[in-house]
């Protein structure tokens, strides 16, 4: 008898008080986020600036693996590709220099120190020259050149103007140095706007130049080429 009774005890205080209670779907849910929210289980999350560079790298390898698999030849011809391009754009660099400022100030050839003399610019340019400093000294060789027309009245004083038009505008009245003069242009633009470094070389070529065009005969309106001498 007592072990039935110990059996039928048995079953009830299980009933009573061992059978596992289940909770309700939502607050064990609520309950589970709020124990995973505490700082000790985000100690070594990422922070926000690594979570960004690791969505953009995902978002780069899903371009290149889209890229891969249109391009021919899959990540090969890909890689041919990128290297193609490289080249291209490497190639135009050299010959283009850096790109030019799409607008440029008022004193596109002169500074704005205020309006020097022809003489002033060829003694800044052999200061330059003397401390080579080719780069500083064919910007003032072209700038003498063009003040120097201008003192002659060969060029209008025109404050704006390029290298390049003035180079334009003098070889109408200068046609045999009309070559030189836009070669001239095109060295200073190189260091003024394309980030070019000028040699011993390209500065003397411009000196040579000035002092040729210093005793030049213009080409006056109505006058053939034969009759300037």
């Amino acid at each position: 008898m007592s072990g039935v009774g110990g059996i039928t005890t048995a079953r009830r205080d299980t009933a009573a008080g061992d059978i596992p209670v289940d909770t309700p779907r939502l607050p064990a849910r609520e309950e589970a986020e709020s124990e995973l929210s505490k700082p000790m289980y985000h100690e070594n999350d990422p922070n926000f600036l690594q979570r960004a560079l690791n969505q953009f790298w995902d978002w780069v390898a899903g371009v290149f693996d889209a890229a891969a698999g249109a391009a021919p030849g899959g990540p090969a011809g890909l890689a041919v590709l990128v290297v193609i391009v490289i080249g291209l754009a490497a190639a135009l660099w050299w010959r283009l220099g850096t790109p030019r400022r799409s607008s440029r100030s008022a004193d596109a050839l002169f500074d704005s120190d205020g309006p020097r003399s022809a003489a002033q610019h060829r003694a800044a340019a052999e200061t330059h020259a003397a401390a080579l400093r080719w780069t500083e000294a064919v910007q003032e060789r072209m700038r003498a050149i063009v003040r120097s027309l201008e003192e002659r009245a060969l060029l209008d004083p025109r404050p704006g103007r390029t290298a390049d038009e003035a180079a334009a505008e003098a070889g109408r009245t200068l046609p045999e140095h009309t070559t030189r003069l836009r070669a001239a242009a095109r060295s200073f633009d190189d260091v003024t706007y394309g980030g070019r470094t000028a040699d011993q070389p390209t500065y003397l070529s411009l000196r040579t130049l000035d002092l040729e065009l210093d005793e030049a005969k213009p080409l006056l309106p109505g006058t053939s080429r034969g009759a300037t001498g």
